[in-house]
């Protein structure tokens, strides 16, 4: 029973058996136990962000400024990679296991006493809502400013959705990704995210696809909501070096700024030129631009072409989109040795035209494909068999990931360079195995 609940290992059980036993609510009902709970996190100023590639990142530039300029910023992402606890963020630290059990006792006690409305439904949060709620209550309770928060899939229905105090909404790169809840096309999947809009907010997006801009365009006049797009001229001077990228920025009050994100990610010039922004726009004087330039310098965020050991570098990169820039940014990292690629994916996911683009890049000497453990693992068989049909470099298949890291990673040539690519649950597992005692 829920309200046995003590301890955090117990309160995170409990939550990942969620989706054996509740389908998903409608917004109404999400938003009416939301008001049930008080509207925590009311007083704070929400930004909302939504798009299918480049949300974590964003949120991780946002709330690193917010810490240079002294400013109390909570964050709430997903997925979560090693533990429950990163998706919820209080000024840079993810938060302790007593505060993860407080907040979750707290949801869990007002799901004792549901309104009428509610009961008669028998209602239950999703696995996503519930980590939501508590997000709101982690957010009161710590008193926050801004909360930086990144929708869990679409934006229109997702719960996230429910937060009605919004001071910014950011759309990030939209590409095919979640076709069977968001729609075939690419307007369709624009009009889901595009419905965290909101009359009189402002929302800033790149300017990639026509057919994008132009949904988007057209859901902001439907809406109200002010839009400030991110063309592609107002970034240049674009440098990249072994370990960060300088480029220049056009800001509407101060003409072009320059910039440097730490990390060898091409793509997270458009993810920090977003962020920039939007930060531009709230016209908050404890944001200067020394600010803004220090805080983007310093931001970090896991996972993201991350080199977790030396010429090792871990990506989350797992639709055609993310997985096109990921290939850009390799082909901008010199290499003297092998490159080799240790690649893993969900069934749910268009692995056939991300393998595609992998095995047809040729940048690679060596491709290793591993299994998941998650039970939307693809199959090791047909990872193996979607490699197989390509030529032009050795394929390996592991039974282990244990085994694939030995040989790929720490077994590599000091001239070679080793890529982790495909799923965020395997750079969860990775992370795991690493953070391992060495004697386990």
């Amino acid at each position: 029973m829920i309200e046995q609940i003590n301890t955090y290992r117990e309160a995170e059980e409990y939550i990942n058996t969620i989706p054996k036993f509740t389908s998903k609510n409608s917004m109404e009902h999400t938003k009416r136990f939301l008001e049930h709970l008080g509207n925590p996190a009311q007083n704070s100023k929400m930004i909302h962000i939504a798009g299918t590639n480049g949300k974590g990142s964003v949120c991780a530039y946002l709330c690193s400024v917010f810490k240079e300029a002294g400013i109390s910023a909570g964050m709430f992402i997903s997925p979560h990679l090693v533990t429950m606890r990163e998706r919820f963020v209080i000024e840079g630290k993810i938060i302790s296991e007593e505060a993860f059990l407080e907040a979750f006792r707290i949801v869990a006690a007002y799901l004792q006493k549901l309104p009428e409305d509610l009961q008669r439904i028998s209602y239950h949060p999703t696995f996503f809502e519930f980590l939501f709620f508590m997000a709101m209550v982690i957010f009161k309770r710590s008193g926050v400013e801004y909360v930086v928060m990144e929708t869990g899939l679409g934006g229109r229905l997702d719960a996230t959705n429910s937060a009605e105090n919004k001071v910014m909404c950011i759309l990030t790169a939209i590409g095919y990704d979640h076709m069977e809840y968001l729609g075939d096309t690419l307007t369709e999947i624009t009009f889901e995210k595009a419905g965290i809009l909101r009359s009189g907010i402002p929302v800033v997006y790149p300017v990639k696809q026509a057919e994008v801009a132009d949904k988007i365009r057209e859901c902001a006049g439907q809406t109200g909501a002010e839009i400030f797009p991110v063309e592609k001229q107002a970034i240049k001077e674009i440098k990249i070096h072994h370990k960060t990228i300088d480029f220049s920025l056009h800001l509407h009050y101060y003409d072009y700024i320059s910039f440097t994100v730490s990390t060898s990610a091409v793509y997270q010039i458009e993810n920090a030129s977003l962020a920039i922004r939007a930060l531009e726009l709230l016209a908050d004087e404890r944001i200067t631009v020394p600010v803004m330039q220090a805080g983007v310098r310093k931001a970090f965020w896991e996972g993201r072409m991350e080199e977790i050991l030396p010429s090792v570098y871990l990506d989350g990169a797992h639709n055609i989109d993310g997985i096109l820039a990921f290939i850009e940014t390799v082909k901008s990292h010199p290499c003297q040795g092998r490159r080799k690629l240790l690649y893993s994916v969900v069934k749910d996911k268009q692995y056939q035209a991300v393998i595609e683009a992998l095995a047809s890049s040729g940048l690679f000497d060596v491709i290793g494909v591993v299994a998941l453990t998650d039970a939307r693992a693809l199959p090791l068989a047909a990872l193996e068999e979607n490699f197989r049909q390509y030529t032009g470099f050795e394929c390996r298949m592991y039974e282990a990931l244990d085994t694939a890291m030995k040989e790929l990673v720490f077994g590599k040539g000091d001239e070679d360079k080793v890529y982790i690519v495909g799923s965020l649950y395997l750079v969860g597992e990775v992370k795991a195995l690493l953070r391992r005692p060495r004697h386990d």
